[in-house]
């Protein structure tokens, strides 16, 4: 059975450094004008009780994700957890954009654009740019039972402190590979309370993506009935001139003399 990655972040120990959206640019060679992490302060309350914190805006690998679900051309996949990216075939739809409920991908220099979990280094066995380079530990990645069960222990241990304390994705849209220890609700954040599969994707499933087979395979049909009626009227009408030109001097009318004199 494939391991199932996941990434953890820990609003606790995140202290808003932004090493993680430096590294991720880097390591992954991210073009100035785009990010794959963005990184926000959130203050929230009336002085003197001010709440503040940082809200971490990225791809959250969905288990069940919409934005795979609706790709028509194959860019956006899954692989061991992770939703990966093949650029390459890319159509700049928007599909996936519109389709996550956290409006995560993005079309830069006309394809899709997030994270993609430092893919060719999880392969080899290393561990994603902005987990090695989190100064507090803030950030861990590796299998996804075991980054659950630590942020679990962690959230225990939160709540003493801060009483709305809570987990973000365990369980929602077949469980994200990014899991969220929030220090207060999800909306405080800017994420939904409780993440679903958009309408518009059901839709996409049961009724837009099998007309458009069926679309597509009419059109096929329709096009193959054209160019074999199209083919024999040529090959007839190739055989008719073929035939005029061996058609004996003899058997050809002969031209009357009054033409021949005239």
């Amino acid at each position: 059975m494939a391991t199932r990655y996941a990434y953890s972040i820990d609003l606790d120990r995140c202290i808003g450094c932004q090493a993680c959206t430096v590294a991720c640019k880097t390591g992954n060679e991210v073009p100035l004008y785009d990010e794959y992490i963005h990184v926000n302060d959130i203050v929230t309350g009336k002085l003197p009780a001010l709440f503040g914190s940082f809200a971490h805006q990225r791809c959250f690998h969905c288990g069940d994700a919409p934005c795979v679900t609706v790709c028509p051309t194959g860019t956006l996949s899954k692989w061991n957890g992770l939703t990966i990216v093949e650029p390459e075939k890319c159509s700049s739809c928007g599909y996936c954009t519109d389709a996550c409920p956290f409006k995560v991908p993005h079309i830069v220099d006309n394809h899709v654009s997030k994270c993609i979990a430092c893919l060719e280094l999880v392969k080899d066995g290393g561990t994603p740019w902005c987990a090695t380079t989190c100064p507090s530990q803030a950030i861990k990645f590796g299998e996804r039972e075991k980054i659950l069960g630590d942020i679990k222990a962690r959230a225990a241990q939160v709540k003493a402190r801060f009483p709305n304390a809570q987990l973000y994705g365990e369980n929602s849209l077949g469980g994200l590979g990014l899991i969220t220890l929030l220090l207060d609700k999800p909306s405080v954040y800017g994420l939904p309370d409780d993440p679903q599969m958009p309408l518009t994707v059901n839709t996409w499933q049961k009724v837009v993506q099998p007309a458009s087979v069926g679309l597509t395979l009419t059109a096929i049909a329709t096009t193959f009935v054209a160019y074999f009626f199209a083919r024999r009227q040529h090959m007839r009408e190739k055989a008719e001139l073929h035939a005029a030109h061996e058609t004996p001097a003899a058997e050809k009318p002969a031209e009357s003399e009054e033409k021949k004199n005239g």
